[in-house]
């Protein structure tokens, strides 16, 4: 990692906070990271993490004086952001892109022919070095240049190189994913704790148990069908079809609507 000496984050929202933290939490800081985004408030809680490594800088361009440089904009904003820093990108520099819908081959048409890119699709368990974060590098990218930063992403979990075209499949079901599930988490850790067990012991059951139940999904072999006799009891049958219907009906369209904007 010693030629990776210094990183920007383009944007300070929740997916650079997170993946800061993520860092921290791992000893894995580089010592200096500098962060631009035009809401002062996103940037004094990034800033806040590691106030000591962590600089705010006045615009976009001086962000790119960086040996990496992550761009956490939404894609609205990409053309914006692409006017004030294509000129200042060092050669040698390696910029990650998180934006979905933006194509390696347009990001390096907008940025003048820079092709030192990689795209990722970042999810939130990074923050505690357990995330799911699928990758595609640029071919201009050297071997040497991979193994680097995959002993950065190491930090953050798991970095599985796939297709490009995969990209925005991995963004709707493991880039959002947890979001689908935490506020059923929550609520059986809540209903746990009214039935008389503490915070903890809630918390520790419902962590083994969705282990359990995805590794059993994944590695038993068995199909849904058998997989749900397993358990005689199941209180949600009555509603199962009116969930399957909900992610059908609102996760396709999203899906279909993603890959229009390519």
């Amino acid at each position: 990692m010693d030629r990776i000496r210094t990183f920007s984050f383009i944007g300070s929202g929740r997916l650079t906070y997170l993946l800061l933290v993520g860092l921290k939490r791992q000893f894995a800081l580089p010592h200096k990271i500098l962060v631009s985004d035009p809401d002062a408030k996103h940037l004094q809680k990034v800033a806040k993490i590691m106030p000591d490594r962590i600089q705010s800088v006045k615009n976009n361009r001086e962000a790119t004086d960086a040996d990496l440089i992550f761009l956490a904009v939404h894609p609205q904003v990409v053309k914006e952001v692409r006017a004030e820093i294509q000129s200042a990108l060092k050669p040698e520099a390696m910029v990650i892109s998180f934006i979905p819908t933006v194509t390696v081959l347009r990001l390096s048409n907008l940025l003048n022919g820079f092709n030192r890119i990689v795209r990722m699709i970042p999810n939130a368990p990074s923050i505690i070095g357990k995330g799911y974060n699928p990758v595609y590098y640029s071919e201009f990218l050297s071997a040497d240049d991979r193994v680097l930063l995959k002993q950065l992403f190491m930090h953050w979990g798991e970095s599985p190189e796939v297709p490009e075209k995969d990209l925005e499949a991995y963004a709707m079901i493991t880039g959002m994913g947890p979001t689908y599930f935490w506020f059923q988490v929550d609520e059986l850790c809540k209903l746990a704790q009214s039935f008389g067990l503490t915070e903890k012991e809630a918390k520790g059951g419902l962590s083994k148990m969705i282990t359990g139940t995805a590794e059993t999904f994944t590695e038993s072999g068995l199909k849904y069908e058998e997989l749900r006799d397993l358990i005689p009891s199941k209180p949600l049958k009555d509603v199962e079809e009116k969930i399957r219907n909900i992610y059908q009906t609102t996760l396709a369209p999203l899906y279909k609507k993603l890959k229009k904007a390519r």
